[in-house]
C-alpha cells in the first residue's frame, strides 16, 4: 500500500513538471526580466563569452611556450645494403673485400628535453594576450550594453499598444453603455434612429481599431522575443505598464559632464590602441637574442655487424645552449613598426570621431527629451479639455439638449487627444532612454 502511495506521487510529480513545459504556459516578464534574460540567452552574448574563453586559452597557449618541452621519439633502421670501404683503403695488403662501419639494425628510443631560457618577444607576447583579453571584455561589454538597450528599445512599444487597448476597452464600454441608452431612448420616441447608427458606427470603429491593434502586438511582442533571444513560439505575458516604467527611470541627466568611459564602445577603442602600441614594442629590437637550452638522451641498441647476430648497447647523452639572433631580416621588422604606428594614428583619429559622435548624440538626446517632455505636459492638458468637453457634451445629450453629431465630434477630438498622449509618452520614454544610452548609463 506505502508502496502504491509513493508511485502516485511520483506520477503526480511528473505530470505537474511536463505540464510546465507544455505549449500555452505563459512566462510573466517585466522589462528588468527581459533585459536579464536577453543578457543569458542572446546568441550575440553567447559569443562574446566564447571569444573572452578563447582569449583565456590563448594566455594559456602563449604561456606554454615558456615551459619545459619534453620529446619522446623512437628510431628503427635497417640497412639493406650496408655502406663500406674496401680493406686495401685501410691498410697495406688488404683485400678489396669491404668493410662495414654500422650495423644491419639500429634501434634508438629518444628522451629530449627543451627550455626558452630568454627571449624578448616571449613576455611581449604574454603581454599581448592580456591586452587581447582586456580588448575581448570590453567588447563583451559593448555587446552587454548594445542588447540591454535593445530589449528596452523593443519592450516599450508593446507597452504603448497595451496601453492603446485598454484606452480602447474603456471607450467601448463607455459607447456600448451609451448605444444601449440610446437604443431605449429611439424606442420610447424620444430619439432618432439617426443618433443609434451613429453610435453604431463609432462603436465599429473603435472595435476595428481594437482588432488592427492586437495582431499588432502580437507582431510587436514577436520582435521583442526575437530581440532578447527568445523562441518566437514561446508565450510571454508583460507585467510593466507605461507609469511604472516611467518610474522606474524617473531621473534624466540633462547637465553634467559628459564621461566618454561610460561608452563601452569608447573603452573598446582605447584597450584597440593598447593592443597596437604593444605591437610597436614588438618590433622595436629585432635584434634581441632568443636563447634556448636542451637535453637530449638516446639510450640505442645496434645489431648485427657482419655475422654477428648480438645486439650491443650504444647510448648517448647530449646538452647544451642554443642563440639566435636576427642580424638582418631585409627591413621586415621596420615595416611592421612602421604600420604599427599608422595604425594607432588612425586610432586616434576613430578616438577624436567618437567623442565628437557622443558630443552630438547627447545633445541631440538632452534636445529630443525637453521636447518630449514638454509634449507629454501638453497633451495632458489637451486630453484634460477634450474630457471635459465630452463629459458636458455627453450630459446635454442625455438630457434632450444636445445632438449626436456633437458628441460624435466630441467623441472624436477626445479619441485623437488619447491617441496624441500615447504617442507623446512613446517619444518621452524613447527619449529617456536615448540619454541614458548616450551618456552609457544602465
Amino acid at each position: 500500500m506505502h508502496q502504491n502511495n509513493s508511485l502516485k506521487l511520483l506520477l503526480i510529480s511528473i505530470l505537474i513538471f511536463v505540464s510546465g513545459l507544455l505549449p500555452g504556459q505563459s512566462r510573466k516578464m517585466s522589462l528588468t526580466d527581459c533585459i536579464d534574460y536577453a543578457l543569458t540567452n542572446h546568441p550575440d552574448m553567447k559569443v562574446a563569452e566564447l571569444q573572452v574563453k578563447d582569449a583565456d586559452w590563448q594566455i594559456k597557449e602563449n604561456k606554454a611556450i615558456g615551459m619545459p618541452q619534453f620529446y619522446g621519439g623512437l628510431d628503427y633502421q635497417y640497412f639493406i645494403q650496408r655502406p663500406g670501404i674496401p680493406q686495401s683503403a685501410l691498410f697495406p695488403g688488404g683485400t678489396d673485400e669491404k668493410v662495414a662501419f654500422s650495423a644491419n639494425h639500429s634501434l634508438t628510443p629518444s628522451v629530449s628535453l627543451d627550455q626558452l631560457i630568454y627571449s624578448r618577444d616571449y613576455g611581449l607576447a604574454l603581454k599581448a594576450t592580456r591586452y587581447y583579453r582586456e580588448y575581448v571584455l570590453a567588447g563583451m561589454e559593448v555587446t552587454r550594453q548594445r542588447i540591454r538597450f535593445q530589449a528596452i528599445d523593443a519592450y516599450i512599444p508593446t507597452l504603448i499598444i497595451t496601453e492603446s487597448i485598454k484606452i480602447l476597452d474603456s471607450n467601448i464600454v463607455s459607447i456600448e453603455k451609451l448605444l444601449s441608452e440610446t437604443k431605449a431612448i429611439s424606442q420610447a420616441g424620444f430619439a432618432e434612429q439617426l443618433d443609434v447608427d451613429r453610435l453604431e458606427l463609432s462603436l465599429s470603429v473603435l472595435r476595428t481599431d481594437r482588432s488592427n491593434l492586437l495582431r499588432q502586438q502580437e507582431s510587436v511582442v514577436n520582435v521583442l522575443k526575437f530581440s532578447i533571444g527568445m523562441p518566437v513560439t514561446d508565450s510571454i505575458e508583460l507585467t510593466d505598464n507605461i507609469d511604472k516604467l516611467l518610474a522606474q527611470y524617473p531621473d534624466t541627466d540633462l547637465t553634467s559632464e559628459i564621461n566618454y568611459m561610460n561608452r563601452t564602445e569608447y573603452v573598446e577603442l582605447l584597450k584597440g590602441r593598447e593592443v597596437s602600441a604593444l605591437e610597436i614594442d614588438l618590433n622595436s629590437k629585432p635584434w634581441m637574442p632568443t636563447v634556448r637550452g636542451f637535453l637530449q638522451y638516446q639510450p640505442g641498441w645496434q645489431g648485427g655487424f657482419g655475422n654477428d647476430t648480438k645486439w650491443f648497447f650504444i647510448p648517448s647523452a647530449v646538452t647544451g645552449l642554443s642563440v639566435s639572433v636576427n642580424i638582418w631580416d631585409g627591413g621586415t621588422t621596420k615595416a611592421k613598426r612602421e604600420r604599427s604606428r599608422l595604425n594607432i594614428q588612425e586610432i586616434d583619429q576613430q578616438k577624436w570621431q567618437l567623442e565628437n559622435a557622443i558630443n552630438l548624440e547627447v545633445e541631440n538626446a538632452r534636445k529630443q527629451f525637453i521636447n518630449a517632455q514638454e509634449r507629454v505636459a501638453n497633451q495632458r492638458r489637451n486630453l484634460d479639455l477634450a474630457q471635459r468637453i465630452y463629459n458636458t457634451t455627453e450630459t446635454k445629450y442625455k438630457a434632450g439638449v444636445g445632438s449626436s453629431f456633437e458628441l460624435t465630434q466630441a467623441e472624436q477630438a477626445l479619441y485623437t487627444a488619447q491617441k496624441s498622449l500615447i504617442d507623446a509618452m512613446y517619444d518621452f520614454l524613447n527619449a529617456k532612454s536615448d540619454v541614458r544610452q548616450a551618456l552609457g548609463i544602465d
